[in-house]
């Protein structure tokens, strides 16, 4: 996947089906991601490097495209790709996955059952034992992995979480995940749709 060449938004989009895979030494992790956020460098209010800010912490996002950036936010991590060319601040946080391997040790990592597990960025990095010592490695080539997984039915855009008082920035629609999908961060039953409706079938 070309994580330079292309928008950051239209990266967001193309997320969506594939599979995050972490690698570890006991246990393979993996699920398709089904909701990410765009964050959209120095010119975006809500985004960590907006205005040029630039601190150690933040080093990875200005690093190539494909570099994983994390973030800790209330001790949980939260796991970006970088995006656009190294010295341009973009990146792509990934907030939810539906489970498809390891999921007996996600369910004991997160002691929990069910939507619960993954349906949040903080829940699916403790699910998936994904942590800060993978910040500022490239993604496909250190224990975290994408792969084509299957095409959404219908993406639906919204104003990313969280994201008060940042102006115009605040209401833009960053955020994108599949639609019907019950693990999407804040997912309403009424709403929820079978697997057969929300992945496109081959």
């Amino acid at each position: 996947m070309d994580y330079i060449n292309q928008s950051t938004e239209d990266i967001a989009r193309q997320l969506l089906g594939k599979i995050l895979i972490h690698q570890t030494p006991t246990v393979t992790y993996s699920g398709y991601i089904i909701e990410t956020e765009a964050y959209i460098g120095v010119e975006d209010m809500a985004c960590h490097s907006y205005a040029g800010r630039r601190t150690p912490r933040l080093e990875s996002m200005y690093k190539i495209g494909g570099t994983i950036y994390i973030y800790t936010m209330h001790t949980h991590h939260m796991l970006n790709i970088v995006t656009k060319e190294a010295g341009d601040p973009q990146a792509v946080l990934v907030r939810a996955i539906e489970p498809l391997d390891g999921i007996e040790w996600m369910e004991r990592n997160r002691n929990t059952t069910g939507v619960p597990i993954c349906n949040g960025p903080g829940k699916l990095t403790k699910a998936m034992d994904i942590t800060k010592i993978l910040d500022g490695a490239l993604i496909n080539e250190s224990s975290l992995f994408i792969a084509d997984g299957k095409t959404p039915t219908q993406i639906v855009e919204s104003p990313r979480i969280g994201i008060p008082n940042k102006e115009d920035w605040t209401s833009r629609l960053l955020r994108y995940y599949v639609k019907g999908n019950p693990f999407v961060s804040g997912m309403k039953k009424r709403e929820i749709l079978t697997a057969k409706e929300y992945w496109l079938q081959s």
